[in-house]
């Protein structure tokens, strides 16, 4: 079977990033509006059932991308994610020409995705919802967070390379695990770091802000791109040592 062309992947990672965004931020500005509308006073992911509310925008981001691994994981592979491309990229398992067009492309997909909401939702996604954009939370320093995003986005992608990079992996897996490995780690990070994981998925909502009149948030978008592709490049890495020459090992236990 020939693989597919660049033209194919740059549209497959651009729509399943698009869904990612839509859906997955989306979720955390309804959220957001609902809470506006019950109390005006004290607007916040929270406030309506506490941890329970960044459970339900977890399980959004989780699902989207269970779904479109499984969509677009036999065309690209569905990254859908800058700092994942990064770390397949160091770990030899994308060209560098491909992985500019699939970031090209994820950035592009990120900011089509904040756009829609504006277009669906209204300014009350800006004014209210932010556009889900991500910041520290209340009492959360800059290296904190950047340091939560090195260990969250370090855990996808050590997930990533294990259950769908690796040749030796159970088939038909990668996006049962992979969904379910973003909504824990957006269940646990969302309170105080926003749970990105994802550069494009922090700069859309960020650059729409900014464009639309929003909360300019510029001055975090660092932590959103050290923290991931550091963690990612560390993750492909250390299971690209692991792994080398697992071929020839004995592995002792049920699961050899």
């Amino acid at each position: 079977m020939a693989p597919c062309g660049i033209g194919k992947k740059f549209i497959a990672e651009l729509l399943g990033t698009f869904f990612l965004v839509f859906f997955g931020t989306g979720s955390a500005v309804i959220t957001l509006m609902i809470s506006e509308s019950v109390n005006p006073n004290n607007v916040g992911i929270g406030i309506l059932g506490g941890l329970g509310d960044w459970i339900a925008i977890a399980l959004a981001f989780g699902l989207t991308v269970m779904v479109c691994i499984y969509l677009f994981g036999r065309i690209s592979g569905a990254h859908l994610n800058p700092a994942v491309t990064v770390g397949l990229l160091v770990s030899k398992n994308i060209s560098l020409a491909d992985s500019v067009y699939y970031i090209v492309a994820q950035v592009i997909g990120a900011c089509c995705g904040s756009l829609a909401l504006v277009l669906c939702l209204g300014m009350p996604s800006v004014v209210v919802g932010g556009l889900g954009a991500t910041a520290p939370g209340m009492g959360v320093s800059y290296l904190q967070t950047i340091f939560a995003e090195f260990i969250g986005t370090f855990f996808l992608v050590l997930v990533i390379m294990g259950v769908a990079v690796d040749k030796k992996a159970t088939p038909n897996f990668a996006g049962l695990s992979i969904g379910f490995t973003v909504t824990a780690v957006i269940i646990f990070l969302g309170p105080f770091t926003g749970g990105s994981i994802n550069p494009a998925r922090t700069f859309a909502p960020y650059l729409m802000d900014y464009l639309v009149g929003g909360i300019n948030l510029w001055m975090y978008f660092p932590i959103y791109l050290i923290g991931p592709i550091a963690g990612a490049i560390a993750a492909a890495l250390l299971y690209t040592y692991l792994a080398k020459d697992n071929d020839v090992c004995e592995i002792p236990g049920p699961f050899n």
